[in-house]
């Protein structure tokens, strides 16, 4: 079975790096806002046969020095937010499942919020080598990608953190974070997340029980009864640097192409995965696009059952 086969695939691009700090020493955002052009470029809309819905943009980058115990760009990131669960939407509209090609983590602020904004209750698989689930006190970089989890539940008292009203985009019963390699790590919220009730299935026993076990477990949380369907988010820093070294936050260790796409597949091959996002790939840090063609490869692997034509 493939999504391509079952249903159509609609990709908005979420060409955004306002949720992110910016380059190191520099008064210059991050360029994630490129991913999605340079991923087109590649070829992906055709390989997935999907419909280009085209790209959502945001105001631009203000922040570059961190507002004191505030969080970068956080009025951006909420009008953002809108803008783009605007755009999710509407992609889902006749059941289409969604890709949205990022830009930074914060986007999966903007896809929760449209992709529940029928009042479904929705899960989150969140795949990521980090557990961005800092409040700003705690994180080191004010970027709201270093936080997105802990506002998607509510976490914190940002108004980011209250997108949909009083209750959080997702609650934490309903999510399963897969990948992590922070463990341990304060300045990514590890106390609280040990405390909530977020399902925490580390790079650790990823790597012991592989991706078919893990997705199970996955699965047994996003597909229960009382959750609608489910939403999957993908850091490409889940991948190992060796891998994928286009990413603003590398940890050593990881997973290549062929597991993450075991893994990616099986989620996002059931009937009640909504959609899914693909973060943090920085096309100013792959100037031959090596990095750009493994993720499109990715892509193909894991929503359709075409043999890749990219690079592995």
């Amino acid at each position: 079975m493939s999504i391509a086969s079952e249903r159509a695939i609609a990709v908005v691009g979420a060409a955004s790096s306002i949720g992110i700090r910016p380059y190191d020493g520099e008064h210059e955002a991050r360029h994630l806002d490129r991913a999605p052009a340079v991923l087109r470029e590649l070829g992906v809309i055709d390989r997935l046969g999907a419909v280009d819905l085209g790209d959502v943009t945001p105001a631009p980058y203000r922040d570059f020095l961190r507002p004191p115990g505030a969080i970068r760009n956080e009025a951006e990131v909420a009008d953002y937010s809108r803008s783009l669960a605007d755009a999710v939407f509407a992609g889902r509209a006749g059941g289409r499942f969604v890709l949205v090609l990022g830009g930074d983590c914060s986007i999966v602020l903007g896809s929760l919020l449209g992709a529940s904004r029928s009042g479904t209750r929705l899960g989150l698989a969140y795949i990521d080598a980090h557990a961005d689930f800092a409040t700003p006190q705690e994180s080191l970089t004010g970027s709201a990608a270093s936080m997105c989890l802990a506002l998607a539940v509510g976490r914190g008292n940002s108004g980011l953190a209250r997108l949909a009203g009083s209750a959080p985009l997702v609650r934490p019963a309903d999510v399963v974070l897969v990948g992590r390699r922070d463990v341990g790590q304060s300045h990514y919220g590890d106390e609280a997340l040990r405390a909530s009730a977020v399902l925490d299935l580390s790079d650790d026993l990823l790597a012991q029980r592989g991706p078919a076990a893990i997705a199970a477990s996955a699965l047994e949380r996003l597909a229960r009864p009382d959750v609608d369907g489910f939403w999957i988010h993908v850091d490409a820093d889940v991948l190992d640097p060796r891998v994928m070294p286009a990413v603003d936050s590398p940890e050593p260790g990881g997973l290549d192409i062929d597991g993450l796409s075991a893994l990616v597949a099986l989620l996002a091959q059931h009937p009640r995965a909504y959609g899914m996002q693909l973060t943090i790939y920085d096309p100013a840090l792959d100037d031959d696009r090596s990095c750009a063609r493994r993720l499109v490869t990715f892509l193909e692997r894991t929503l359709t059952n075409s043999s890749p034509g990219g690079e592995a």
